[in-house]
């Protein structure tokens, strides 16, 4: 019986944001009671990896960020082939409405932190933390409320965070890299040049890839672009015509490890905030603000506004049965950074000479942030929009 209610558990769609909602308040309570010390002490675990003249030290929350997200990022690349290919991202006509939606989620929410930090270059740093949508606990949400929403209402959903992945993937790249060795992108460069040539010349031995795309990876860490875009790489290159069965398995098979495991690690690691020297200036800092306005109010306007504005101009249409009320509601979901804005924030602010900020005032802007997108999304769409996919709603265009 146990077993089965477990199983039932861990299949359900809101499984993940549940996890990592328990994990966020056990890192919480653990930071802020007796066991603080071990909680530290098991951050700065030291391991490192040693093989003749190469070494990679790290303590254990970098080997959470750089390592094990890295295999989140190659799901989410399998993710975006597959869509691509075969899925939603084929048919620009349906993708134009969420694709217009996810630019707007992902500008007007920088232009809103922006506007509380301009001027102060440390604090500018973590412009684009906001600009993040967490898939899991969005469409955990959306499921809570079963038919009161569409099906075709969580499609839009996935594929515009699947496209604010894509821009959260560009923005690390651009704006998070640093100390570039010339050295190491030449090893980078050759192993996508091989992965390339196998992908067209149809090799379809998935652990052919995966062995090439550690040696991605450890180039990658080595070169000072971040590690985790290597998963997103290897993921593209993965083939899926004549290799569908085995690419369909691959993705199947990280699910488990990433939804339960991998990102709720994650969240215990990066949440553990001490309340101990909090005191009201760190809630109304301008970083704790800027992060706040820019998931609750950016991320609903920038997604609400740009998809109006796709569907007026005649680049897209709102799926069948999905009225402008409905759209509301995704946006304010869409305003649950967590997972991606918790990383980029992690980028954001580590400590680099005299320029290091108080993670405090990232992590709260963002927990407070999605937790309010979290409760009035569901709330709004639990009680302002139609039963059964919007019957006297206002129909879309």
């Amino acid at each position: 019986m146990l077993k089965n209610s477990l199983l039932g558990f861990f299949r359900h769609e809101s499984s993940t944001g549940i996890l990592l909602m328990l994990m966020t308040l056990l890192a919480m309570i653990v930071a802020n009671s007796p066991l603080k010390s071990y909680y530290d002490a098991f951050l700065n675990t030291p391991v490192a990896v040693v093989v003749g003249h190469l070494s990679i030290a790290k303590p254990l929350l970098l080997w959470v960020n750089d390592g094990l997200m890295a295999i989140f990022f190659f799901m989410v690349g399998l993710e975006i082939k597959r869509e691509a290919v075969e899925g939603e991202l084929r048919d620009l006509r349906k993708v134009a409405a969420p694709a217009m939606a996810a630019v707007g989620g992902m500008l007007l929410p920088a232009l809103f932190y922006s506007a509380f930090n301009w001027g102060n270059p440390g604090a500018m740093k973590g412009w684009a933390i906001p600009s993040a949508t967490d898939i899991a606990f969005a469409l955990g949400i959306l499921s809570l409320l079963g038919n009161r929403v569409p099906t075709v209402l969580k499609l839009f959903l996935l594929t515009l965070a699947i496209i604010d992945d894509l821009g959260a993937i560009v923005i690390i790249a651009l704006f998070y890299t640093s100390g570039l060795s010339y050295l190491a992108l030449t090893v980078v460069a050759v192993t996508i040049l091989i992965l390339w040539w196998m992908n067209r010349r149809g090799v379809t031995n998935n652990a052919a890839y995966i062995l090439l795309g550690i040696v991605l990876w450890v180039a990658t860490l080595k070169s000072g672009v971040h590690a985790t875009l290597a998963g997103v790489v290897l993921g593209l290159f993965i083939p899926i015509k004549n290799n569908r069965e085995s690419f369909l398995a691959l993705e199947h098979s990280l699910h488990v490890p990433v939804n339960h495991v991998i990102l709720p690690l994650f969240a215990f690691v990066n949440t553990g905030i001490d309340f101990a020297g909090v005191t009201l200036k760190d809630f109304t800092h301008s970083i704790t603000l800027g992060i706040v306005s820019g998931l609750f109010l950016g991320k609903q306007l920038g997604i609400f506004l740009f998809s109006w504005l796709a569907v007026k101009l005649g680049m897209g249409r709102l799926p069948e049965g999905v009225d402008w009320k409905m759209l509301y509601g995704v946006g304010i979901l869409g305003g649950i950074g967590f997972t991606m804005s918790l990383f980029i924030g992690s980028l954001a602010f580590e400590c680099s000479g005299d320029a290091c900020f108080s993670p405090v005032d990232e992590r709260m802007g963002i927990l407070i942030g999605s937790l309010i997108s979290g409760v009035a999304g569901y709330l709004y769409l639990r009680f302002f929009t139609a039963k059964n996919g919007g019957e006297d709603g206002e129909k879309a265009a």
